[in-house]
């Protein structure tokens, strides 16, 4: 299994942090793509790519509004070519990127849509004029310039004939685990480390492979996990409250709760979803960290000693997830208690799961 660390994309400190990240032995690092509140990830991820030779580049994760597929496509590939083959594309229907642009994350057709042409693009093949959704009061259709010649269709030719980059979607809900399982390669799970909210995932995503005449299992499975290492409980409990209220809410963004949940979790979900305040994004000191309780973040989390981290971890290794995205930094959680997990993760718990 493996065990990747996600961030923020930033052009400045991106070579450091990849150097450090594959020193400390991780085996790839994921940045943000929300344009309002990070850099832009390709570049960080770029720049990474040139301060290193073995760990994994990729977006953790962009989405399919605020770049055309064919762009995002083009992007992508370009890490991966100055990255010798080491980039993956990791995308979901929206969050902080759309909602600083007044908009909620993306409708399930248009992004099932994207995920067709996305795929289309990264193999070197075609896409339709007729599927592309610019709008005409945006840029009218080419036909009306009456060239010679033009293209007949989308396709980027340079991609053609190269490694392709491996597409993964961050899923929570039943129909886009559906689609994640139809359209990518991999299906990142954002439902927390709940055991059986993970099997409920996997089960679904083999399913919907099945009932489309597919092999159940030719699809691989990961997930976006909180984890905060550090003796005391408290302390590891604080460090990962702010993003754990981001990946929880995915799982009742919209109403209901997603996925096997007991009625103290759901009350748990619904009480987070109407605090939540976007302007504390990730944050621990915010007004949705609040609303989690122990009970909740240790179910949902990975938290304490290296020891229980270390067991927890291998639990999902035995459920067949290949892959876990690690989110260890909260912004606003006590510096002295990240550095503590940090260093323990490097030295205790990288070290164990390699064993």
């Amino acid at each position: 299994m493996e065990l990747w660390t996600t961030g923020v994309a930033s052009a400045r400190g991106s070579a450091r942090s990849a150097q450090e990240i594959e020193a400390a032995g991780w085996d790839g690092m994921l940045v943000v793509d929300s344009q309002n509140l990070s850099g832009d990830p390709y570049v960080s991820l770029a720049l990474a790519a040139t301060a290193t030779t073995r760990i994994g580049l990729g977006t953790g994760v962009t989405n399919s509004v605020t770049r055309h597929a064919a762009a995002t496509a083009t992007a992508i590939t370009s890490v991966n070519r100055v990255s010798n083959g080491r980039a993956v594309l990791g995308i979901g229907r929206g969050d902080s990127a759309l909602a600083h642009l007044g908009r909620a994350p993306a409708r399930l057709a248009q992004f099932e849509r994207y995920l067709r042409h996305l795929q289309a693009y990264l193999r070197g093949e075609s896409v339709s004029f007729d599927e592309i959704d610019i709008p005409a009061e945006a840029a009218p259709p080419v036909s009306g310039l009456h060239l010679h010649d033009a293209p007949s269709a989308s396709r980027i030719d340079w991609i053609a004939g190269g490694k392709k980059v491996p597409v993964e979607v961050a899923a929570s809900g039943p129909k886009v685990i559906a689609m994640a399982a139809l359209h990518a390669e991999r299906v990142m799970f954002t439902l927390g480390a709940d055991l059986e909210r993970l099997a409920w995932g996997i089960a679904l995503a083999r399913q919907a492979r099945k009932d489309a005449g597919l092999d159940p299992d030719g699809v691989a499975v990961g997930a976006y996990v909180n984890l905060g290492c550090h003796g005391d409980p408290k302390a590891a409990r604080d460090l990962v409250r702010g993003g754990l209220t981001t990946f929880a809410r995915f799982s009742v963004m919209h109403g209901k709760a997603n996925g096997p949940v007991s009625a103290a979790d759901r009350a748990v979900l619904e009480t987070l979803r109407t605090n939540y305040d976007m302007r504390a994004h990730t944050r621990a000191d915010s007004r949705q960290a609040a609303t989690l309780n122990d009970d909740f973040i240790d179910r949902f989390a990975i938290v304490g000693p290296p020891e229980r981290c270390i067991e927890r971890l291998g639990s999902l290794k035995a459920l067949g997830l290949d892959k876990v995205a690690i989110n260890s930094r909260t912004r606003g959680a006590p510096a002295d208690a990240a550095a503590v997990s940090q260093q323990l993760i490097v030295r205790e718990i990288l070290p164990a799961m390699r064993g």
